[in-house]
């Protein structure tokens, strides 16, 4: 399950780190200092593995993804992610 619990008034801010090129889109842990583990099925070529993630993210927190902006470090592996 994903763990971010969201409140609607206040902006959320996420560091997630990514594994592309992997076989599906899934989340797979939380790390000690809160750093979410994500895989990506898609190259990270393009913007496409940024889209990839948005997209997810929008589906399992059930928010729209315009709501979702990778702010920093967008092409490296770990991101930082603001919702809201």
């Amino acid at each position: 399950m994903f763990p971010p619990l969201l409140n609607s008034n206040e902006k959320t801010y996420l560091r997630i780190k990514v594994t592309t090129k992997q076989p599906k889109t899934e989340y797979l842990s939380t790390l000690d200092d809160g750093t979410i583990k994500i895989r990506i099925k898609a190259v990270p070529e393009k913007g496409k593995a940024n889209e990839e993630l948005i997209r997810f993210l929008a589906e399992v927190l059930w928010i729209r993804k315009s709501t979702i902006e990778i702010i920093a470090w967008a092409t490296d592996t770990v991101k930082l992610v603001r919702i809201g």
